[in-house]
């Protein structure tokens, strides 16, 4: 099959996304409280707090391609990714509270010139899982969780490109946000939650939140040997 541009090759993907991170979109609302002990909870037995139990299993589906669990390193589903989009619909990214939200919106404007919609990144999500759900269900007769996974990577690629076009909502932004949210939650801090148990950090010998490393800075190729530290205190 061929490749996705989001998935050519896993370790490179990995690399080249945190990169591309924006830092402000993971570190709002964040409480540091956390008990340092508290286990992360299993995927399978999260209760979602925004999707309903239909979005809930494009969520999984869709992060299961995205990322997926074959191959070198952890997958979406391993380290809770959905986990951290849903909680991230609740919190300020998905209610665009520090967004600048006033008309008049230019779909065509240039980067340059931010998020184009009236749509908050939640009703995004909403609506385009709705309509990506309508689209499979024509096209294939079939929920998108419920198809192979080559045909819910051809669906994916579709809304990429926009081919596949919707008529209340942008089937690009949909997917560029359901991509960079995946992103988010795959190498975010666990406190937000997703990267469990910090696999994504431990896969590229990330260091996370400890407090000194000086001595490795100038190391140059040279495997860091010590595990990564959360900022709740947990040590990979």
């Amino acid at each position: 099959m061929k490749p996705k541009p989001w998935s050519t090759s896993r370790r490179g993907f990995i690399k080249g996304s945190l990169m591309m991170i924006p830092a402000v979109s993971i570190g709002n609302g964040v409480s540091l409280t956390a008990e340092a002990n508290e286990p992360p909870v299993d995927l399978g037995d999260y209760q979602p707090t925004f999707f309903n139990a239909d979005e809930w299993n494009f969520i999984l589906a869709a992060c299961d391609r995205l990322i997926p669990s074959e191959g070198e390193g952890p997958g979406a589903l391993e380290t809770n990714v959905p986990i951290f989009i849903d909680k991230q619909m609740e919190g300020a990214f998905g209610h665009a509270s520090d967004w600048y939200m006033k008309a008049p919106f230019q779909e065509d404007a240039s980067p340059l010139f931010g998020y184009q919609s009236a749509l908050l990144p939640r009703e995004v999500y909403r609506r385009g899982i709705a309509a990506t759900r309508t689209y499979c269900q024509q096209q294939f007769n079939e929920e998108f969780s419920a198809l192979p996974e080559d045909k819910r990577d051809q669906v994916l690629s579709s809304l990429e490109k926009g081919d596949i076009q919707f008529d209340d909502v942008s089937s690009q932004q949909f997917f560029a946000f359901l991509l960079q949210n995946t992103k988010e939650g795959y190498f975010a801090d666990p406190i937000h939650g997703g990267n469990k148990h910090m696999a994504a950090w431990k896969h590229i010998g990330f260091p996370g939140a400890r407090a000194s490393y000086l001595e490795w800075v100038d190391q140059h190729n040279k495997a860091y040997p010590l595990g990564p530290v959360s900022l709740t205190g947990e040590r990979g």
